[in-house]
């Protein structure tokens, strides 16, 4: 096997993954839909995309310990897993309670593919190509984030229901979940060395990480703040 065919191989599944770690975007659509079904105040509905979110700032921290603990293809593995599972929650039982565990589940499973994937990408591709593979995969996730309401807006026209986002994406997970465990991927060595929370806050005193570090905040808040507001002000504008 050629050393282009061997990335190639360990890439497929890189790049399902990728398109999984998309599916966190569906809380914005999702956030919309749930306010209806049950009639939920704006104050209250706006909770749900919090649910997301919130645990990326919890977990991401304790995430880079554990990757290095037990390496980045275990991590990454994990949160599709943990994706899966939030995604296979509402189709089996649709209430308020489970949208919010469903959501707190899709927040932690992304925050952990998060951290860990793009270093398992840096595994498998070095040199020029990383930052060409690392751009890639972030089109590849944005495709999902735009087939979302797509397939729910497909939903509602011939399912009678916009849920069926939820089994579809939930069988592209468990399909990236059985790639990703059948599939060797070289861990970097040296890489599983321990490290504290403290050791982390500190690179915060680095005033290029730290400006880094609110660029992605800024980023992060008005690419949800949008993905939450824009489909409400089209249905009250447009119906």
């Amino acid at each position: 096997m050629t050393r282009n065919t061997r990335t190639l191989r360990l890439l497929v599944p890189t790049m399902l993954t990728f398109f999984t770690m998309g599916f966190v975007d569906s809380v914005g659509i999702a956030t919309n839909y749930i306010k209806d079904d049950f009639a939920l105040s704006d104050t209250l509905a706006n909770l749900c995309p919090s649910m997301v979110f919130f645990w990326f700032l919890v977990c991401s921290v304790p995430t880079g310990m554990l990757m290095n603990r037990i390496g980045r293809a275990r991590t990454v593995r994990l949160s599709v897993a943990v994706t899966a599972l939030a995604l296979l929650a509402p189709v089996i039982d649709y209430s308020f309670a489970t949208m919010m565990v469903s959501f707190s589940l899709l927040g932690i499973g992304n925050a952990l593919m998060q951290v860990s994937l793009n270093p398992l990408v840096s595994s498998v591709v070095t040199g020029d190509r990383l930052a060409s593979t690392l751009t890639f995969g972030q089109f590849v996730k944005a495709i999902a984030s735009f087939v979302a309401p797509l397939i729910a807006a497909w939903g509602v026209l011939h399912c009678a229901s916009w849920r069926i986002l939820f089994p579809v994406f939930a069988a592209i997970a468990v399909i990236a979940l059985v790639y990703m465990s059948l599939t060797r991927f070289p861990e970097a060595s040296g890489m599983r060395r321990s490290s504290t929370f403290g050791a982390c806050f500190a690179l915060l005193r680095e005033p290029f990480i730290l400006l880094a570090f609110l660029g992605i905040l800024c980023h992060v808040g008005i690419d949800v703040g949008t993905n939450v507001t824009a489909p409400k002000l089209l249905i009250e504008r447009l119906g």
